[in-house]
């Protein structure tokens, strides 16, 4: 049976789906082993080379849900397969088990003993290794929007969403919001301190409700002032969940690989952690909003403010729009200004996505850490001699991502290569072409092709930029003239080709900003989600 301390590996002959298993828990490593062994001259528990089957099932502690003792006699086990066994005793394992597109599922196995001693050491152990897990949430804040996407908020959190969390032992105080920012606005007013987690079910809208009221709430405590351009922000130490029940549901696709609503669940579930980069955009000195995936001038801008007065057409209301703004071909006039990321190790080309256990994030966040020491200390940091770059001209779209931005009708997403915590944003510019051309450029977003390797289409990654309207320009000089001195101009002209209009709208996380003026900066790693980033290639379980 192997020793009976948590701290050493335990050991058992038990049966799996009326197969002899031999069963490892290593709490070392943190996982749960178990391999086919039909009799004793196989290979032994705890066997060295046993370890290494290619047949073997693996669950690491960290992705079990709970661990309940089964009642063999109750309705599930009454179909006497186990009235052999003298004195049948079992244990269930919540787990999850992968599945294919980065979908997780939730799979149950369930292990039978010979003796009812035996079967109470297993769930004991394993029920010590789940609660040394601080990282998982007990309590959650949970806000639901019946409006969004289809309607069915409260129909998915239901019926995947709630039976997990019951299951997992989380206790939840669940609103169900009845206006626009009521999320918001509930996040200043209550005790946030007694939560582990803040949930939102719903749309990208509705996950940016709870992003301004944590992170406006967050500042509130620590008396920091929005609406200050420059001012340091203090990132919240709760974590948000997105239960994706909209219509594109971006953020959650970029940041888990998936719009399903089990999956999320179950990331909040084991705990995951994902720090993220939030974008603040500014007007003079006031806060207009946060923005953490697109935030778009011209085409994406016009298509929002489009869709904004056909509402009542659904979501056909996106697609009608986009094929409106598209036949119109405005393109605007103004000037760009940015300071590149020095500091970032990726660039927007290279190819490299963003995934699980980053180091693109980790290393860019090490060394913001180090000019932000530079900076207490006086000394003269990367800021400080790095140049800001100047584009003027005229554009089709300004785009500005956090993250690759995919989701289901673009799976590699407006910068494929963009990352989630690098403290950076990419700056997609696409300057006048023809309606030829630039449908070209918006089909590489469906495809694998690379989507900046056109003569019009300019990317920088930067970390703070600014945008002035060639017809605010006069009036708004105050902004432009708040950045570095040393410009280094990037101005070139265009065969004319489309129509120039005064202004667009920006569109900010699918929100409509009229600014025709604004100032961006990168927050890097803000706030955190309960997810892990996208997984590489991963493998389907074969356990259930």
């Amino acid at each position: 049976m192997g020793a009976t301390g948590a701290a050493e590996p335990l050991n058992s002959v038990l049966w799996v789906k009326q197969q002899r298993c031999a069963v490892s828990l290593e709490p070392a490593r943190a996982l749960l082993r178990w391999w086919r062994s039909p009799g004793p001259g196989a290979c032994a528990p705890g066997a060295g080379e046993c370890r290494r089957r290619p047949d073997a099932c693996t669950v690491p502690v960290s992705e079990i849900i709970a661990v309940e003792e089964t009642d063999v006699h109750g309705k599930h086990h009454s179909s006497g397969k186990w009235q052999k066994m003298e004195k049948p005793y079992a244990f269930t394992v919540h787990c999850v088990k992968r599945a294919r597109r980065h979908r997780w599922k939730w799979a149950q196995v369930t292990f039978w003993c010979p003796e009812e001693q035996l079967c109470h050491l297993w769930l004991q152990t394993l029920r010590e290794m789940l609660e040394k897990l601080t990282s998982r949430p007990k309590h959650l804040l949970v806000f639901i929007n019946p409006f969004g996407g289809k309607g069915q908020g409260k129909r998915i959190y239901e019926r995947k969403v709630a039976p997990l969390f019951t299951l997992a032992s989380i206790t939840t105080d669940i609103i169900v919001t009845e206006h626009a920012n009521q999320a918001k606005e509930t996040l200043y007013e209550i005790n946030i301190d007694k939560y582990d987690g803040i949930v939102c079910v719903g749309g990208d809208g509705m996950f940016s409700e709870v992003l301004h009221g944590l992170i406006g709430r967050t500042q509130r405590s620590a008396g920091v002032d929005q609406n200050h351009p420059r001012a340091v922000l203090v990132p919240s130490s709760l974590r948000i969940g997105i239960i994706p029940a909209g219509s594109t549901d971006c953020v959650c696709y970029s940041t888990v690989g998936a719009s399903d609503a089990e999956t999320s669940a179950l990331h909040i579930v084991v705990g995951d952690s994902l720090a993220m980069d939030v974008s603040s955009v500014h007007h003079n000195s006031t806060l207009l909003r946060y923005s953490v995936s697109l935030l778009g001038y011209g085409f994406y801008g016009d298509i929002i403010k489009e869709s904004e007065k056909k509402r009542w057409l659904g979501l056909a209301r996106y697609d009608f729009s986009g094929l409106k703004t598209f036949l119109s071909h405005h393109c605007y006039e103004g000037t760009v200004s940015f300071l590149p990321a020095q500091h970032t190790v990726g660039s927007p080309r290279d190819r490299k996505p963003c995934r699980a256990g980053c180091f693109v994030c980790r290393q860019s966040r090490q060394q913001l850490e180090e000019e932000q020491k530079k900076a207490l200390y006086g000394l003269e940091t990367a800021e400080d001699v790095e140049e800001w770059q100047v584009v003027c001209g005229k554009f089709l779209a300004i785009n500005a991502t956090n993250m690759s931005c995919a989701c289901r009708r673009s799976p590699r997403g407006l910068s494929p290569a963009a990352h989630l915590g690098d403290g950076s944003s990419d700056l997609i510019l696409i300057r006048k072409c023809s309606r030829f051309n630039f449908l070209r450029f918006l089909i590489r977003h469906t495809n694998q092709q690379d989507q900046f390797d056109f003569t019009f289409v300019e990317v920088y990654r930067v970390k703070k930029f600014q945008f002035t309207s060639k017809h605010m320009e006069d009036e708004d000089s105050d902004l432009k003239d708040s950045g570095k001195k040393r410009f280094g101009h990037i101005c070139s002209s265009h065969p004319s080709c489309c129509c120039t209009v005064s202004n667009s709208s920006w569109n900010c996380d699918g929100e409509v900003l009229h600014s025709p003026a604004i100032e961006v900066r990168v927050h890097c790693q803000l706030v955190r989600l309960f997810a892990r980033g996208i997984e590489e290639n991963p493998k389907p379980d074969s356990h259930s």
